[in-house]
Formats: structure tokens, sequence, C-alpha cells
């Protein structure tokens, strides 16, 4: 029992004591003091187990929460995205401080953008010869590219290669390049958790 344990219980025995000298000052008959005793012990309880429970209580209204609106939650230093009604996971990041919402996906080998989003978050263009893509629609061209900041919850990587096609339309993807750079990741449940 380390000196903080002792000073908790001390302070609860104080409690419990001032509590019973009150309700045996009161001189109420033995069953309605007993009763009493019974509520403060239950009010105790109740605010002892919401004070020691409070950040799982946190958590858990987090994933109600994840779960009603179908965003993300940041649980620690781990980030947890609900699989969609669609199968996939979907997450909300940004790409230079603008807002872009990407489709992780395992089997993308490069982080993809469309260039409407690449236009929108001034992705720096890296030269060199446009590399052929495969995707589930066929082969496409992209153009090879850089962001200055790729941010997904509090996952952060700067000067973040990407690659940029008209072809990807609106559906900007998170690929292999990003989830290898990850200490962790994987799927639990209907979560997909990545680990910084």
């Amino acid at each position: 029992m380390t000196a903080g344990d002792s000073a908790n219980a001390i302070y609860i025995l104080l409690l419990l004591m001032l509590i019973g000298s009150a309700l045996f000052a009161r001189q109420l008959p033995m069953r309605k003091g007993l009763k009493m005793a019974l509520g403060w012990l239950i009010i105790f309880f109740i605010a002892f187990a919401a004070f020691t429970l409070r950040d799982d209580f946190r958590l858990f209204g987090n994933r109600l929460s994840a779960e009603w609106t179908g965003g993300a939650i940041q649980q620690g230093s781990e980030l947890r995205i609900p699989r969609a009604e669609d199968g996939h996971y979907w997450i909300e990041g940004h790409l230079n401080g603008e807002p872009v919402r990407f489709l992780i996906d395992s089997g993308a080998t490069m982080t993809s953008i469309g260039q409407t989003t690449a236009d929108r978050v001034k992705a720096d263009a890296s030269g060199g010869f446009p590399v052929a893509v495969e995707t589930a629609n066929g082969t496409v061209t992209a153009s090879r590219a850089r962001v200055k900041e790729l941010k997904i919850g509090d996952i952060k990587r700067e000067d973040f290669p990407i690659h940029v096609s008209q072809a990807f339309g609106d559906t900007n993807v998170l690929g292999m390049n990003f989830l290898s750079s990850l200490s962790g990741w994987g799927v639990e449940g209907s979560w997909l958790v990545l680990r910084p």
C-alpha cells in the first residue's frame, strides 16, 4: 500500500465516520437510520465508481458517438476507425491543412489523390516520368507529387510522397506508404486501428 493509498483510505474512513456520526446525532429509530446509512453508502459507491471509471466512461461515450456518427475516435495514441456501411474504412484527414476524405486501402501501394484535390491542397509536383498505377478500374497514368503535411487524427507525416491523377476522380486513397510508416495497424472487430 502506497502513501497515496493510505491517505485515500483514511479520507474514506473519516467520510464514513462523519456520515455515521451525523446519522447518530439525529437519534433516528434504528430502522430509519439503517435506511439512511444504506442510502448514503449507495450514493458514495456511485460517486466513487463514477470517479474511478471516468476515463472508461469517456472512452465508452466516444465509441458510442463514433458508432452513431460513423467517425473515427482517438483513443490515447491509437486512432480507431469504424467500418462504413459499404464495408470500407473512410477517414477525414488533412493535406497541407485542407480537409480531405480518404478511403484506406491496404491494396494501394501509394497514397493517391485526384487532380481536383491536388489543386485544392496545393500538392507540389515532383516531376519525373509519369507512373502507371494499377487500380480496380484498370491501369491509369499518375504524376508524382509531395505534400508538406499529411495528418490523419493525431498522426502527422511531413514531405509525404503521393500520386496524382485526373483518373482518380473524387476518390482519394490512403495507401501502404502511409500504413507502413506506422508502428502498427490492423482490424479489430469492425474497427481499423492505427498506431503511430
